[in-house]
């Protein structure tokens, strides 16, 4: 065996805390280590961003880019299975979403998928001090996903504008319910899952990423999803799908 994988071997087996078990096989990922993460009670938290028809309805603007990776991946459902995992455990829940008021529809400086959702109408909403319009919209909720978001426990932080939890609060409502552990899922891939991921990790948090519970825009010579799963194993401290995730949860949950 390599040195290097030998030592990396040595030291993930002697560790004595619960990890999540997906272990990535360093062969198939560039000989990086895998941190793990440990689940604690009152410590982890599960995170959604962007769990919105927009990008996860058939109906949603998106969708042309969007539903064939979803569809591929089963994002919907996987989605499901986190946030009823996360409840069954009582683990606390956070959704950042993403809304454009009319104010925002004036801005002069735009990146270019910024410009095409303002151009689309993406997460469009008439107001930030009205939900006039809002139920069955591109920016409410898929609907399967409410009786999870809507239990008046899960917390809705305010929106973020770009990509990134920079522009919200949502550092602030982790912080301040003591949390330091975060998994994170939701829409879109490579865009405001990884910009969140980016963000917490440099903010201190251990960060990990279910890899199919997003999905991502694929274009013709772009493969946001592809460049996503690049980025998650070499950024965060784990990554893993959602049955392991998921089963991990529940574990804790019946013990």
């Amino acid at each position: 065996m390599n040195p290097l994988r030998s030592i990396i071997a040595t030291a993930v087996g002697a560790l004595s805390l619960f990890t999540l078990t997906a272990t990535i096989a360093l062969a198939e990922d560039g000989g990086l280590p895998d941190p793990g993460f440990q689940i604690v009670a009152g410590e982890t938290a599960l995170l959604m961003t962007d769990p919105q028809n927009d990008f996860l309805s058939p109906d949603g603007v998106a969708w042309g880019v969007v539903g064939p990776n979803v569809e591929a991946v089963g994002t919907v459902g996987h989605i499901d299975d986190l946030f009823a995992a996360a409840k069954a455990f009582d683990m606390p829940v956070f959704v950042s979403p993403h809304y454009y008021y009319p104010h925002d529809h004036g801005w002069k400086i735009e990146g270019a998928l910024e410009m095409l959702m303002h151009e689309i109408g993406m997460f469009d909403r008439s107001d930030a001090l009205s939900v006039d319009g809002f139920e069955g919209s591109g920016a409410d909720w898929l609907e399967q996903y409410k009786p999870y978001i809507e239990d008046g426990a899960t917390i809705v932080t305010s929106p973020h504008k770009a990509f990134g939890p920079e522009s919200n609060d949502l550092v602030l409502q982790l912080r301040k319910r003591d949390i330091s552990k975060i998994i994170i899922a939701g829409m879109s891939a490579n865009l405001c899952t990884e910009s969140h991921m980016r963000e917490l990790m440099e903010q201190g948090f251990e960060v990990m990423v279910v890899t199919d519970a997003t999905a991502a825009a694929q274009l013709p010579g772009l493969d946001g999803y592809a460049a996503a799963l690049t980025n998650f194993r070499m950024i965060a401290s784990h990554v893993a799908e959602t049955d392991t995730t998921a089963s991990a949860i529940r574990a804790l949950a019946d013990n």
